[in-house]
């Protein structure tokens, strides 16, 4: 049974605009899904329409195999929620606004305990107002942890926080997707995303127009690797064997370069067929079509060039 599912799902607001258009979005039981669009694609209409609320104008939506409508205080007593741009009640501690939400879920979990988890167990008994947009990010977190919760639903959770509070947060997140939860995770940070996430849905202009995992994503839009082999000199004898190898789509030749594009698991293959044809490889690269490239080929909705991340796997 899917964690979320949504079936036709259209959200039209007063004054016509349609922020969501016949959502189909699977979620599978135990994964981590990475929700991405640009600002204004429908995300957080989404995760409100999940969440109850809002109402879809159109269309139906399932959480923890629960109808997200009528049975929105039962899916909200199993899911933790880190909403984007959270209001802290600035008098309370960091401590109080824990304990509010163990009351709330009427668990018996250890406040300083999930406190000391994302790392401000030191400000517990600070008032909130005075907390950085990191360290609120960090007990809004906490407050989501509350009660071991079978659905986490992050909406943009590394915002104000510096690369290692990132890190951190990614940790918690396959913590808790190792325990069993599954995880909801939309972001605009296209590394958190790639880091941790087993497939991602692209969102755009409220239609979901990709769906699936970094490398499928790749493939489908037909953006294996391209291997490029710097050589002592380029022999016809070295294109000819490159040529012949199975999963090279086409081969260049750039001054001592033999460029070559390949589907993933042949670049081994390529190398040991120019090195028998008697080339001498002095070095070589892979590059691949970065995240942000997958990103803005589906949202500008222009796929033909992709920009390529270039990795030296190499030197001689």
């Amino acid at each position: 049974m899917p964690a979320i599912q949504s079936n036709g799902v259209t959200k039209r607001f007063g004054d016509g605009v349609v922020a969501l258009r016949d959502l189909d979005l699977t979620v599978e039981d135990g994964e981590i899904y990475g929700f991405l669009g640009p600002n204004g694609a429908g995300k957080s209409t989404t995760i409100n329409v999940l969440l109850d609320f809002i109402r879809p104008t159109e269309g139906t939506a399932t959480v923890l195999g629960m109808d997200a409508q009528r049975e929105s205080q039962a899916i909200r007593a199993r899911t933790g929620v880190l909403p984007d741009g959270y209001d802290v009640y600035n008098r309370l501690t960091g401590r109080q606004h824990v304990e509010f939400a163990i009351d709330s879920k009427e668990t018996d979990d250890d406040p300083m305990a999930l406190l000391e988890r994302v790392g401000i167990a030191d400000a517990a008994d600070r008032k909130a107002g005075g907390y950085s947009k990191g360290m609120t990010q960090r007990l809004v977190l906490a407050m989501a942890l509350v009660g071991e919760p079978d659905l986490l639903i992050l909406d943009e959770p590394s915002t104000g926080l510096d690369p290692n509070g990132a890190r951190e947060m990614r940790d918690i997140i396959r913590e808790e997707n190792a325990r069993g939860a599954t995880v909801f995770f939309s972001s605009h940070i296209l590394e958190q995303v790639e880091a941790v996430c087993d497939r991602v849905g692209i969102l755009r202009a409220g239609e979901l127009v990709a769906e699936d995992s970094i490398e499928g994503l790749r493939q489908s839009m037909g953006s294996g690797s391209t291997l490029t082999v710097r050589m002592t000199a380029v022999s016809d004898a070295a294109v000819a064997a490159a040529r012949d190898v199975p999963g090279v789509t086409g081969v260049a030749v750039d001054g001592d370069a033999l460029v070559v594009s390949i589907q993933d698991g042949s670049k081994t293959a390529v190398l040991t067929a120019v090195e028998e044809a008697g080339g001498e490889v002095r070095d070589f690269s892979t590059d691949k079509a970065s995240l942000e490239e997958l990103f803005a080929s589906y949202t500008d909705g222009d796929r033909s060039s992709p920009r390529r991340d270039s990795e030296t796997e190499v030197e001689a």
